[in-house]
């Protein structure tokens, strides 16, 4: 049963996905685009909201826009082996561990800086010193969290 046609405002309460990122699934082909008003106002229906919600999911797991694209025409696609959801699966699990893996490196730097912190100068603070000199960290190359 189809319920009633949701404006975009709804369609944003109803998924919790801010509208300018429901336009732009639409402008990168996500979201197809919705039928109009005669006012040109933008109306939706249980598809997008089932479409939304999946597009949500998949970006709260970290999947890519790219993978997203690829998952979704498996899903309009019903009969083709899912070899390929498989396989993007996989990649976004090894992509979180590496993450996991980094994160750990991190914390582990971050807690050898603290344990090593000073109370004195400035001048004589651990901290600074192991952030001036990354020779010094155990996690091997310069982590950047923006990355992780």
């Amino acid at each position: 049963m189809q319920s009633a046609p949701l404006s975009i405002g709804k369609l944003a309460r109803l998924t919790d996905v801010k509208i300018p990122t429901i336009r732009f699934y639409e402008q990168i082909g996500l979201l197809p685009e919705p039928d109009r008003t005669e006012s040109e106002r933008r109306v939706y229906g249980d598809a997008a909201v089932r479409r939304l919600s999946f597009i949500k999911h998949a970006r709260q797991l970290g999947f890519s826009v790219e993978a997203i694209r690829a998952l979704l025409a498996l899903t309009d696609d019903p009969d083709r082996p899912c070899e390929e959801a498989n396989a993007l699966a996989a990649e976004q699990l090894a992509e979180v561990e590496e993450k996991i893996s980094r994160l750990t490196a991190l914390r582990a730097e971050l807690q050898r800086m603290v344990a090593a912190g000073c109370h004195g100068r400035a001048g004589d603070c651990r901290v600074i010193e192991a952030l001036s000199d990354d020779s010094q960290c155990e996690h091997g190359r310069p982590l950047n969290l923006a990355e992780v």
